[in-house]
């Protein structure tokens, strides 16, 4: 890489987000599923960086990969995530929470055993 590269590759994220350093919705974490809206709205004109976000989102797609696929900071990607949401082009997906169940105490005691024969 040399340094134009390098410099170009410093000063990309900051354009990309129009010189934002937060996201304006806190709905990303970074395995929220995201999906692009299809049909998209027909008066949605998104920029060149979210057009590359839509089409890894035509199928269901976590936020931190999205960012691996494209690149791109996560930071980066989740600010863009979030005005693709608030222009009707996306869906987010939080992860479902799991839920506490009681430990099976029969599979507990033969794993045990198993172990103290080893």
């Amino acid at each position: 890489m040399t340094d134009s590269d390098a410099a170009a590759r410093l000063v990309r994220p900051f354009a990309l987000t129009g010189g934002r350093t937060r996201p304006s919705r806190a709905d990303f974490t970074l395995i929220t599923t995201v999906t692009a809206v299809d049909p998209p709205p027909e008066l949605a004109r998104p920029q060149a960086e979210q057009s590359r976000i839509l089409r890894r989102c035509a199928r269901p797609v976590a936020v931190a990969e999205l960012a691996a696929l494209l690149d791109l900071p996560v930071s980066v990607v989740v600010i863009m995530l979030c005005d693709l949401l608030e222009a009707g082009l996306i869906t987010a997906h939080p992860p479902r929470p799991v839920s506490p169940r009681t430990p099976d105490l029969d599979l507990l005691q033969k794993v045990r055993e198993g172990l103290g024969r080893l």
